[in-house]
């Protein structure tokens, strides 16, 4: 989803995917076999996509949010990249999990809501266009418990390679009105 955070244009990159697949394109028609599936995709596929998304914006300062998700990923990237920060937000996953339950989404635009924590104005429809909202098929609480095991897995290495690089900056919590702040003032700091 493209938009921007503290001057940074900023990528979703599931955001990304899930264009792609209703786009029906080749990336799309693969990665939607793989998340139905609970895994993630593989590094060829993602790495491609995001670096072109890159590429249109070269000039500019950019967040990516995530990306990388694994070693590779991360390797790819540093290569083809200047990079001066990575943050990595560590929030429980039982949060995770209860807000992913809840998350209802407007497709077209990727605007997301969770119920009890970010409620839509008009229960089921998305306040900017009234279009109604989706949950998504793979927000089902064994696939979601799934991905955040992988995720687990392949993120420890890759804070760990980028803790080396002298570029991590961690924030904890569980909720965005406790780590946002940091973030935010953190960020500041960069630009």
């Amino acid at each position: 989803l493209p938009g921007t955070v503290a001057m940074y244009t900023c990528f979703s990159f599931s955001f990304l995917l899930r264009s792609n697949i209703a786009k029906g394109t080749e990336l799309g028609r693969i990665a939607d076999k793989y998340i139905k599936e609970g895994k993630l995709v593989p590094d060829i596929y993602i790495t491609k996509c995001i670096l072109s998304e890159l590429e249109q914006i070269r000039s500019h300062s950019w967040l990516l949010d995530g990306f990388p998700r694994t070693r590779e990923q991360a390797d790819d990237l540093w290569e083809q990249e200047r990079i001066d920060s990575v943050i990595n937000l560590d929030v429980p996953f039982e949060v995770i999990i209860d807000r992913i339950q809840s998350r209802w989404v407007h497709l077209p635009s990727g605007r997301v809501y969770n119920v009890g924590f970010n409620d839509p104005k008009e229960p089921g429809r998305d306040d900017v266009t009234g279009e109604p909202l989706s949950q998504r098929p793979d927000d089902n609480p064994v696939a979601v418990r799934k991905r955040l095991e992988v995720y687990d897995a392949c993120t420890k290495p890759i804070n760990e390679y980028f803790e080396r690089k002298g570029v991590l900056a961690t924030f904890k919590g569980s909720t965005t009105d406790e780590i946002w702040p940091h973030v935010q003032k953190y960020l500041e700091t960069k630009l």
